[in-house]
């Protein structure tokens, strides 16, 4: 099974005036920093946050009457569970979404606010998803797939059409891959439509499984990343043949990448994107000079990114680029010694956020202290100048670059 630019163009018309078009936005500094021309579509402006609201409308349009008076289900902790709800509840069609039992609380609060009935089930994905296919047996419910679906992955595609309508002559597209359902999409429409396009996916290291697939290697991976909404342990059986056949390369990004791309949108770009949302850019700001010169289309999938992680990325950001640093400087310990540091950072231009002043757990010498300093900077050149101010003032510095 399979899709053609006839089913996307037919997904565009059935979604038509269900959906507002996205936005595409051009990103001048991010390009001048990555040595290319930049436009971003901001999949992250659909109501519930993500691209997943095209494939999951897409799919319950084209259900019949008896299906949808049963009702649909599916399995997700994230962007799809919201996009199914929103969407079944403003059909009129009862919906029921499967959970796994570790899912946060704000999850399924939010999902239930949706319209949704939300089970919770199993100890892993796999269980709760085992569990959904048994319900939707038992109960005679439509299952709704994240990404393996004809319907779903036709539903993505749309975007494409969108980005391409408005900016025709980009050469490349720079896709986020989880399962597969928006690059196969993405690419079955923009190959259709301008075969010389080059259609580059993207991938957590952490959660490599479609490039695995492609190369023909088992599957391996696992483990803690900021980009849940790729983090896909096995690709798609309808969206695997599409992305051998369509899809140029498919790139893997570390969790350093991924994180200054969603620092980057955000100082840069004034966007908030989640982890996932976050991967194009990654790609191109890892890989320079293979998009060096290109036109770039970069879509920017979601932005429903927890806050508190969002803000341990800024601030990760701001020690990254020196703007925030943490200096351990060595005083005698005697009356004056810390007043006359402060007074030296102070007068350099540097503002004291934090002093931590030991005397008993570093190892130095009974008759000195050491006073750590985090500090607001102007940037890296900057903190350098401190630091020699402080040691021609007798003061021995170190800059600590750990950021836990």
């Amino acid at each position: 099974m399979t899709i053609g630019l006839e089913d996307v163009r037919a997904a565009a018309a059935r979604i038509e005036g269900h959906l507002s078009r996205t936005p595409v936005v051009s990103a001048a500094r991010l390009g001048d920093m990555a040595g290319c021309r930049i436009h971003l579509k901001l999949e992250s402006q659909h109501a519930t946050g993500s691209f997943k609201e095209r494939g999951a409308l897409n799919k319950l349009l084209s259900l019949g009457a008896a299906e949808r008076t049963a009702g649909v289900i599916a399995m997700s902790a994230g962007n799809h569970a919201q996009a199914v709800a929103c969407h079944a509840t403003r059909l009129g069609i009862r919906s029921t979404i499967v959970m796994p039992s570790f899912t946060p609380f704000t999850k399924v609060e939010r999902t239930e606010s949706l319209g949704a009935k939300v089970e919770l089930h199993g100890d892993t994905l796999s269980d709760a998803a085992a569990f959904a296919h048994d319900l939707a047996a038992r109960q005679g419910l439509t299952f709704v797939h994240p990404y393996d679906d004809p319907f779903v992955a036709a539903g993505q595609g749309t975007a494409a059409l969108e980005f391409l309508a408005e900016v025709p002559d980009l050469d490349t597209l720079v896709i986020p891959i989880g399962g597969g359902g928006l690059i196969a999409g993405m690419a079955t429409a923009a190959k259709a439509l301008n075969p010389a396009i080059q259609i580059i996916g993207v991938q957590c290291a952490l959660y490599p499984a479609m490039a695995q697939a492609l190369a023909g290697q088992p599957i391996v991976c696992g483990g803690a990343t900021i980009a849940e909404g790729i983090a896909v342990k096995a690709p798609g059986g309808i969206t695997l043949p599409i992305v051998r056949a369509l899809v140029d390369d498919v790139i893997e990004v570390g969790e350093t990448r991924l994180e200054e791309a969603v620092y980057r949108l955000s100082t840069m770009q004034k966007l908030v994107a989640e982890g996932a949302g976050g991967a194009g850019l990654a790609a191109v700001l890892d890989n320079p000079a293979r998009f060096a010169g290109r036109k770039l289309g970069i879509v920017i999938s979601g932005g429903n990114i927890d806050s508190r992680i969002l803000a341990q990325v800024l601030m990760r950001g701001l020690v990254y680029e020196g703007r925030i640093v943490r200096l351990r400087i060595g005083i005698t310990d005697a009356p004056g010694a810390l007043a006359r540091v402060t007074r030296l950072l102070g007068e350099a231009g540097a503002n004291i956020v934090e002093v931590y002043h030991q005397r008993l757990f570093h190892n130095v010498p009974v008759k000195m202290a050491e006073v750590d300093v985090v500090l607001e900077t102007r940037d890296q050149s900057h903190v350098q100048a401190l630091m020699v101010r402080m040691r021609d003032a007798g003061f021995p510095t170190a800059l600590m670059t750990d950021v836990s």
